[in-house]
């Protein structure tokens, strides 16, 4: 890797940046998405790595922008991200995935961590990234949300995965691809029967799409449809457990040791979600006794 030389090709010149790192988030679909603050920065820069070149290289010319793009994937060596951070000393280098938020589920963990060891300045750029964008479509619970990345490719450690998340009180999200997708469905259905399930694909572009429904209503309709482009798959945390009147009658006893019957009644009411009013008259029936 030689050092990368800054030149600019845009009709504004933009202002300079000051040397370090910069986590830039580009479009997952619709470039329409870029921001400015993003698209300003890919402008002044003096470099970009990048995971290919090729589809970075569509977006610096949708931008009139012309920077060395550097290569920097998953099988970038420790030697590569000593250069770019050799770089970064004394110059501004962007790093960008192939769409969306660098790091969610892409390269640059090592980089931006090895970085900030160095001491390099780290300026993140928030903007696109299909996980939220899924979220946010699916109508799922977004109170609390876990995302994991992509389900594994083999049958056991995919159904492994979803059996240790599967208790976890919030919306599940995964990446998938669309020849996996039956298969992630299948073992949705097998490993958390009666969750409702959202399939988000092709986000922001022409032909958009997110269905929602039980994980066999989906794998049959893909089953004739079969599906195309990137996927965010979510499943709904489990349902919550229905209050247990006898552990409600011994936490109200036990309340009632040290505070009046209201008050019982309302510590235990806000623990369980049972009924106040249902839970005074009961206090009261213990205290009489």
């Amino acid at each position: 890797m030689r050092p990368p030389v800054s030149h600019q090709t845009s009709a504004t010149a933009p202002k300079s940046l000051a040397p370090g790192l910069y986590i830039v988030a580009t479009p997952i679909g619709n470039l329409g998405d870029i921001t400015l603050r993003a698209a300003d920065t890919l402008r002044a820069c003096d470099a970009v790595a990048c995971e290919d070149t090729r589809v970075t290289g569509k977006l610096m010319k949708h931008l009139g922008a012309s920077k060395p793009l550097w290569r920097y994937d998953d099988h970038a060596s420790a030697q590569d991200r000593a250069r770019l951070i050799g770089a970064m000393r004394t110059q501004a280098v962007a790093l960008v995935s192939d769409a969306g938020t660098p790091l969610v589920s892409d390269p640059g963990f090592r980089l931006v961590r090895e970085a900030r060891a160095a001491g390099v300045p780290v300026v993140t750029l928030p903007g696109p990234c299909a996980a939220v964008a899924g979220l946010t479509l699916s109508g799922l619970p977004n109170d609390r949300f876990l995302f994991a990345g992509f389900l594994p490719a083999k049958e056991k450690a995919r159904a492994d995965m979803l059996a240790a998340l599967g208790d976890i009180p919030a919306t599940l999200i995964f990446y998938e691809t669309a020849p996996r997708l039956a298969k992630s469905l299948a073992a949705i259905s097998a490993v958390l029967p009666g969750r409702e399930v959202a399939v988000a694909r092709e986000l922001t572009k022409l032909h958009e799409e997110c269905r929602t429904g039980a994980p066999d209503a989906l794998l049959a309709h893909y089953a004739a449809h079969p599906p195309r482009g990137e996927i965010v798959l979510l499943i709904a945390p489990p349902a919550e457990a229905a209050p247990d009147a006898g552990d409600a009658e011994a936490q109200l006893a036990a309340a009632l040791e040290t505070m009046k019957p209201s008050q019982a009644a309302g510590l235990v009411a806000k623990a369980t979600g049972l009924d106040r009013k249902a839970l005074y008259a009961r206090a009261l029936e213990l205290r009489d006794r």
